[in-house]
């Protein structure tokens, strides 16, 4: 933005000294054009006596030239210079657009009563850090409609897990079985594409920022660590990775338990991993799946691409997130151990 505004006093010093130049020298034509009192004879241009040869060819040709001169340096050093301030220009425009865009955004992603989508009604406000949705849940069983309030992910990670792509795709077309419904046109929602390229850009520029390698920063992890060896010694549960499998931080930013334990996000848990959006991850199942451990957690780092094969005849859907950048190694192979003694 430095670099931007430089170029942009540079261009405004050159054109404002082009257009003063011209100004002076359109007035001082005006003047030498004005009608004076006398015969026209004597003080008609084409007839007065002009310079002489010794003055033409010294003090006017060389007024001219330095004139030149000026006007060259001018030209010289302002091009180059401009040129060089280019490409920061540039990238402070584009950052400056890409801020516009961040403003719309923030409109959309705002709760109804301020003129938005009510996404911050949901996700715990502006900020994306998680919040409570309520949400209408039918038995199977005995048919019963109830309400219950539905523990909404925080979204100022969602990047840490998913790409750009997939996080249009949710947006478009929502989670099914879930109070995220579909935003995007094509999914049968009110926003068009520029508007849900607008809130993606609003939530990238509320993300938690990253650390040098683009992971959570190592605060954040002691916190998610701090938070599992509480609960552990509380005797809530037994292992570390049990605790993390569970663990619900910020409207359950790093709960493997909400896609994969039937009512967990509505504080009802069924059989643990016993599958819900996710799959079933008891009786062995992901030891057949995964039969090497390595495997196992390369699927955990990297989450689930598009038509990527993985595993035993496994091919992904986009949906499983990946966790390679929000939890260390030795917590992800705490959460894959416990996973495969389910």
């Amino acid at each position: 933005m430095i670099f931007a505004d430089t170029t942009t006093t540079v261009a405004w010093v050159i054109l404002l000294a082009s257009v003063l130049g011209w100004v002076i020298y359109g007035l001082g034509n005006l003047r030498s054009s004005k009608r004076e009192i006398g015969a026209e004879i004597k003080l008609a241009a084409n007839r007065k006596p002009y310079y002489d040869d010794e003055r033409l060819e010294g003090e006017k040709i060389e007024r001219t030239q330095l004139i030149g001169l000026a006007f060259l340096a001018v030209t010289t050093i302002a091009l180059p210079l401009y040129w060089i301030l280019e490409p920061g220009r540039m990238v402070g425009a584009e950052k400056e657009f890409e801020h516009i865009f961040e403003e719309w955004g923030s409109g959309l992603f705002a709760t109804t009563a301020d003129g938005g989508f009510n996404c911050a009604g949901c996700h715990g406000g502006m900020n994306g850090g998680g919040g409570v949705a309520s949400y209408s849940i039918t038995d199977p069983n005995t048919s019963e409609v109830k309400q219950v309030n539905w523990k909404a992910p925080a979204i100022n990670t969602v990047f840490y897990r998913y790409s750009e792509e997939e996080v249009r795709f949710i947006l478009e077309y929502g989670r099914p079985f879930s109070p995220m419904s579909a935003w995007g046109l094509v999914g049968g929602g009110p926003m068009n594409d520029q508007q849900i390229q607008t809130v993606i850009d609003y939530v990238k520029s509320i993300e938690t920022p990253r650390d040098a390698n683009g992971k959570l920063p190592d605060e954040k992890q002691k916190e998610i660590q701090d938070e599992a060896e509480r609960l552990v010694k509380a005797g809530t549960y037994s292992t570390i990775g049990e605790a993390l499998f569970n663990l619900d931080l910020g409207g359950g930013n790093f709960s493997c338990a909400r896609c994969h334990t039937k009512g967990w996000s509505y504080g009802d848990p069924q059989i643990t991993g016993g599958g819900a959006f996710g799959p079933n991850l008891t009786g062995g199942s992901v030891v057949r799946q995964f039969p090497q451990r390595d495997e196992m957690i390369a699927f955990i780092k990297g989450g689930s691409e598009f038509g990527k094969k993985y595993g035993q005849q496994g091919q992904g859907s986009g949906r499983m997130p990946a966790f390679g950048l929000m939890l260390t190694d030795d917590q992800i192979a705490a959460v894959i151990d416990y996973v495969r003694g389910l």
